[in-house]
């Protein structure tokens, strides 16, 4: 009996071996990459090959937290945050540096205060930090934050230097943030800044 079309199709077709969680999380690619391009105006190229938007986020963030830290008035705003946890650009600075010795959650925390106290480089580094991470609706919502606050934002050059990225951080900064008091609160851990990191910040900087 002859064969219909259709039958014969069927066999001659490749297995279906993509899972509904393959499917899903292409989906999710794709949509991420759309509403990159679209808010942001520029696609991430094939890893490897170009640098992505989320990997130029994370470069200019690095860049942006070791200038702050080596700037001429660090040293000066760890010491005023020690003293006055209240201080906005203390704690922009407090959150570079542990953003620097790869503690997020405190970094977040601080930056969030900064910002909410009217900080927009504070903002901005939560835009970066967000836009990295491809939380892009988050990153959105503090680049507006940023610009509403202040369009004195303090920014690294258009073409950040290029830092090797390291595995860990550099003892001397590990060891300078173990040695923090640290709570705990809504499951992130929050760093209490003292007067000698304000004293180490040279030995700290040219670390990072």
């Amino acid at each position: 009996m002859p064969r219909s079309f259709d039958e014969i199709l069927d066999q001659a077709a490749v297995p279906d071996t993509v899972t509904d969680a393959d499917l899903d999380a292409l989906k999710q690619e794709i949509v991420r990459d759309v509403t990159a391009t679209l808010m942001f105006g520029a696609r991430p190229a094939p890893e490897g090959r170009y640098p992505t938007t989320l990997d130029r986020a994370e470069a200019a963030l690095t860049a942006l937290c070791a200038e702050l830290i080596h700037s001429t008035d660090a040293a000066e705003h760890l010491a005023r945050i020690a003293d006055l946890p209240i201080d906005a650009d203390g704690a922009l600075h407090f959150g570079c540096l542990l953003n620097l010795a790869q503690e997020p959650d405190g970094a977040l925390w601080w930056w969030q205060f900064a910002a909410g106290a009217g900080n927009a480089t504070a903002a901005y580094c939560l835009y970066l930090y967000h836009l990295f991470h491809g939380e892009l609706r988050d990153a959105d919502h503090w680049a507006h934050e940023a610009l509403s606050l202040d369009t004195d934002i303090h920014l690294t050059s258009p073409a950040p230097c290029r830092r090797r990225k390291l595995d860990s951080p550099p003892e001397v900064l590990r060891e300078a943030i173990e040695r923090l008091k640290v709570d705990e609160v809504a499951g992130a851990q929050f760093h209490h800044p003292d007067h000698r990191l304000a004293d180490q910040i040279e030995e700290l900087a040219d670390a990072c």
